[in-house]
């Protein structure tokens, strides 16, 4: 059954049956949302908790609290989106940093506003008002990050860019290490293994058959132990549909906030506002001359959040 529209505003209590649940819990029962509205309005930035606007749809609310939702916020993506960050720009291809919750491409399910709003979309736009180009730039996809993925992806913007860079992702020589915080201790070394789109219960994984699906590798490396987690460093060797989250979940090690890949783990869920992965290295030749190029990139506000929580948590 679909939930009824959400009104412009509201306005919600939170009562004793409410106390200590989870905002998107409590959301959905006070408002008669369904799961994928109440989170969608938190994770846009929709929803305040006594005035402050929250992303966490985790964050526990007490009996007296005062929810609120306003569908004419901005929310948190259009705030994202004026802050795009372009790292490196030339007349062959452009680096920037993407936000979380924001789709590197549309996938023809999106609304007109959705559309404008997907980073490829969001580049074409930034670049036409820094260069004063006028109609369409030019824009190349050849990779592609998550929806809650954050952190640096490359475009080209000439088509010798392109055939390029997807030849060097062809050849696994473009450098890809991701920060990530998953679930309880991971072990450093290489997970290896044939990646299909279901592994027999609905959902992409990996299978035994040597011979079916795709190659995976993902070199992980444990950083820093945590309270019932582990920052570690995640090097693609390829780069598959959901590889690391497969991975590290396939080997005990769901990333925090996710939620497709975590059925089978026997311990207990921290929360976190989004699946907690983060490109932080970006390196490959340039197309042009030939040049080593490598870019860096700090983790987002939400992440260092919820690192600093698990540090002063610490065991």
């Amino acid at each position: 059954m679909n939930s009824p529209p959400p009104r412009e505003s509201a306005e919600l209590l939170v009562g004793p049956e409410q106390n200590g649940r989870r905002l998107d819990a409590a959301l959905k029962a006070l408002s008669g949302l369904s799961w994928e509205r109440a989170r969608k309005a938190i994770a846009t930035g929709k929803v305040s908790i006594d005035g402050d606007t929250t992303s966490d749809g985790a964050r526990a609310v007490r009996t007296g609290m005062r929810l609120r939702i306003d569908e004419r916020a901005p929310g948190k993506r259009a705030e994202k989106l004026r802050e795009l960050t372009i790292v490196h720009l030339d007349a062959s291809l452009v680096v920037v940093e993407k936000p979380a919750g924001v789709s590197t491409i549309p996938f023809g399910d999106e609304s007109r506003e959705e559309q404008h709003q997907t980073l490829d979309a969001l580049v074409r736009t930034t670049l036409s008002r820094m260069l004063g180009a006028r109609g369409r730039p030019e824009l190349g996809v050849v990779q592609r990050l998550d929806k809650e993925t954050s952190g640096l992806i490359v475009f080209a913007r000439t088509m010798a860019a392109k055939k390029s860079l997807t030849q060097q992702l062809r050849l696994h020589t473009v450098h890809r290490r991701y920060l990530a915080l998953a679930h309880g201790y991971v072990q450093g070394g290489t997970i290896r293994s044939q990646l299909v789109a279901n592994r027999g219960d609905g959902l992409r994984g990996s299978i035994a058959n040597p011979k079916a699906g795709q190659l995976a590798v993902t070199h992980v490396e444990p950083l820093e132990p945590l309270a019932g987690a582990t920052l570690c460093a995640c090097r693609l060797e390829t780069g598959r549909t959901h590889q690391i989250r497969i991975h590290l979940s396939e080997s005990g090690n769901p990333l925090l906030g996710e939620r497709v890949y975590v059925r089978r783990y026997p311990g207990p869920i921290l929360p976190a506002p989004r699946v907690m992965l983060h490109a932080a290295e970006l390196g490959f030749r340039h197309p042009a001359n030939e040049r080593e190029l490598r870019f860096e990139s700090e983790p987002p506000e939400d992440f260092r959040e919820r690192l600093a929580a698990l540090r002063s948590t610490r065991y």
